[in-house]
């Protein structure tokens, strides 16, 4: 049987995830797919128990030292069979339609990479995210796409794997995205919730925006990859440029637009602002 879709799960001390993980990719129903989980260095004696008797159909456990996030979704690439690839954290879990709405997608759109949609919180936060459709200004500003994404892997060969030389864990996604944009495939946005999104104490999203040091790190990291493409600096010269000329005009525009927003648009139609801030 041939495999279509390859999900690869990191799993670093989190095996009391990994069944409820597991049990939303079978209630998908969709039947060639295949699981890798890498054990990425495990210590803790749960996580070495719930992998020593995990079974499902099309499972296969990969133990490696402790090399992160990106090393770990190399190595489930490794061994990837699938057309397509989904990486999964380990405590997150997917909806029983995603697969199949993201093949229809594709196998209909060849020209289209990536295939993501919405999320729904839940454990330490609830409620919906909603990422919207497609926008690559926006996404050169910064990430707002998951990892839970379907991707053709025959993208990912090309433009290449994960880095692994980041210094802190947490925006391999952007750097794929971007990298993937920027050799002009198409991203598709489905309007529906795709995944279930845990939010813990140890969650990566509180840890790497909990201070300032990571952000800028990678920040400034992603920025030196795409330093022809993108960087914060045009964006911080344009607006300074632009408070420079008329710093009451500037903040009033931004109040308006801000607080106001009908008013805002109004004014924009009748051309008595300019667009823009």
């Amino acid at each position: 049987m041939s495999v279509r879709i390859s999900v690869i799960i990191p799993c670093y001390n989190q095996g009391q995830f990994l069944h409820d993980a597991i049990s939303g990719i079978a209630d998908s129903n969709v039947k060639d797919v295949e699981i890798i989980v890498i054990n990425d260095g495990s210590t803790e004696a749960q996580t070495l128990a719930v992998l020593e008797h995990l079974q499902a159909p099309g499972l296969q456990i990969i133990h490696q030292n402790n090399k992160g996030l990106a090393s770990a979704r190399n190595a489930g690439l490794a061994l990837a069979k699938g057309e397509f690839v989904l990486p999964l954290d380990a405590d997150n879990k997917i909806r029983p339609a995603y697969f199949r709405e993201g093949l229809a997608i594709m196998d209909g759109n060849p020209d289209v990479a990536v295939v993501y949609g919405m999320a729904e919180y839940f454990d330490g936060r609830s409620g919906p995210w909603n990422p919207g459709d497609f926008n690559l200004q926006k996404l050169m500003i910064s990430n707002y796409i998951d990892a839970c994404a379907l991707i053709r892997k025959s993208v990912l060969d090309k433009v290449g794997w994960y880095d692994e030389n980041m210094k802190f864990m947490g925006w391999e996604d952007w750097d794929r995205w971007l990298a993937i944009s920027f050799a002009g495939y198409r991203f598709h946005y489905l309007n529906m919730v795709c995944f279930d999104y845990r939010v813990t104490s140890g969650s990566m999203i509180k840890d790497l925006y909990g201070k300032y040091e990571k952000p800028n790190h990678l920040e400034n990291y992603v920025h030196s990859k795409y330093q022809h493409q993108m960087g914060h600096h045009w964006i911080m010269n344009y607006f300074t440029t632009r408070f420079k000329k008329n710093p009451l005009l500037f903040m009033v525009k931004l109040i308006i637009a801000s607080w106001f927003p009908s008013y805002y648009q109004q004014l924009l139609r009748k051309n008595k602002i300019r667009n823009g801030i």
